[in-house]
């Protein structure tokens, strides 16, 4: 007879996230959201501190303006002219007055839709009838589905084109290793070798390395338009360059707002590169935006350890079956004390009887009951010896959406 202990004792102490029953996705959750509110916390009084003078004066001005202007004109009735102004907001928000394009030719349908899908909604253009409303709905939540597949999409081209390269260095650096040897063990050797490696996805691109080619593909397309927008649309080029990231970003405030002139030169030039430079620069800017999300939760994990918050980990739950490791009649004495578990390992002929009287399980039994996590554990082994020994931190746990691309292109789901 074999006998199998194993000592549980209580933790000296317990986290926070143990005291409230909390698992480490709900844990990482709700630290997220107290980070995010402290955040926004910030950001309103340091916006507070930076526009509110700034308003006061702008408002005092028109006030200003306004009695001048009465007093220069007494005849004049403050109501029809407090009517007037409104109705002339109106009309210029819709792009009545002034040297404006018309906003509903093809040319601005095709740019307002695109603003829907792209989820910038600049605003300057919006549906005014019924039936354009109810379109709009419909129409935008199948763009708006399809914009963010696609932008995923383009992710996930970005990274695979990241681990082209790599695997093509690798190889390049094995063919330089055995380049003076032309004898045909160098020559299997080196097609064995490309025969393994021939599946991109063992070629993980580190985090920080995507991050960083996102971000200056992002800087050099927002310099590049706004090399374009200074000087066709008469801003200054830190506005042209804030106006990129307002719109890249999809944030689309409509303080400024390209191609709404009357008339440009090469007007279908101009059109035709803005349209260009919007889809890339969306595309590099989401992309950057999930890929600094890992960044973020890595220093989520961080912050939780430094906590100390000893989080529950998820277990799967058996149906009808009493756990393999801790028989049913020692997991019901579940005190605080110090207790010693024993799994006595018996013939196969009374296993049956001894398990219907809820005492020891066999050996044998274990291991039947656990054949499929073992096969997982050895299948999960060889990928990782396969792989060899590429390796990334801060990984996820059941992403879903773009975070699931990230961590099955960057191999965040292995970790």
């Amino acid at each position: 007879m074999v006998v199998w202990s194993q000592a549980m004792t209580r933790p000296s102490h317990y986290g926070c996230c143990t005291l409230l029953h909390l698992r480490e996705d709900n844990a990482r959750f709700i630290l997220l959201f107290v980070v995010l509110l402290m955040y926004m916390f910030a950001g309103a009084f340091l916006f507070m501190s930076l526009e509110q003078d700034n308003e006061l004066k702008e408002k005092q001005e028109y006030q200003s303006y306004l009695e001048d202007f009465y007093t220069r004109n007494p005849g004049v009735n403050k109501t029809d002219l407090e009517a007037l102004l409104t109705r002339h907001g109106a009309a210029e928000a819709a792009g009545y007055v002034g040297n404006k394009r018309s906003r509903w030719d093809f040319s601005g349908s095709f740019y307002f839709v695109g603003t829907v899908i792209s989820t910038i909604g600049f605003g300057m253009t919006t549906p005014r009838t019924v039936a354009g409303k109810v379109v709009l709905i419909f129409y935008g939540f199948f763009g708006c589905a399809s914009a963010i597949l696609f932008f995923n999409l383009f992710l996930e081209r970005i990274i695979t084109f990241l681990a082209y390269i790599l695997r093509s260095v690798h190889e390049c650096k094995i063919r330089r290793r055995s380049g003076g040897d032309g004898s045909s063990d160098s020559r299997d050797r080196r097609s064995s070798q490309t025969s393994e490696d021939d599946h991109l996805d063992t070629w993980k691109p580190s985090v920080y390395w995507v991050m960083l080619i996102l971000l200056l593909g992002a800087v050099v397309v927002a310099c590049c338009a706004s090399a374009m927008y200074q000087p066709v649309e008469n801003w200054t080029y830190f506005d042209a360059i804030y106006f990129c990231f307002v719109t890249f970003a999809t944030i689309g405030f409509g303080d400024l707002v390209v191609s709404q002139k009357a008339e440009y030169d090469n007007v279908h030039i101009y059109r035709i590169g803005n349209f260009i430079f919007i889809v890339i620069g969306c595309c590099c800017i989401y992309s950057l935006f999930n890929v600094t999300s890992i960044v973020i939760k890595q220093f989520l994990n961080w912050l939780i350890q430094k906590m100390n918050c000893r989080c529950r980990r998820r277990v799967k739950k058996s149906t009808g079956r009493r756990n393999a490791i801790t028989p049913g009649h020692l997991q019901r004495h579940s005190n605080g004390s110090t207790k010693v578990h024993s799994v006595t390992v018996e013939p196969d002929s009374d296993s049956e009887g001894r398990r219907n009287s809820d005492e020891m399980i066999s050996m044998r039994d274990f291991l039947n009951a656990n054949k499929i996590s073992l096969a997982m554990m050895q299948k999960q082994l060889w990928e990782t010896s396969q792989r060899g020994g590429v390796s990334n931190g801060g990984g996820f746990q059941g992403p879903v959406g773009p975070l699931a691309i990230l961590d099955r292109k960057l191999g965040q789901d292995e970790v």
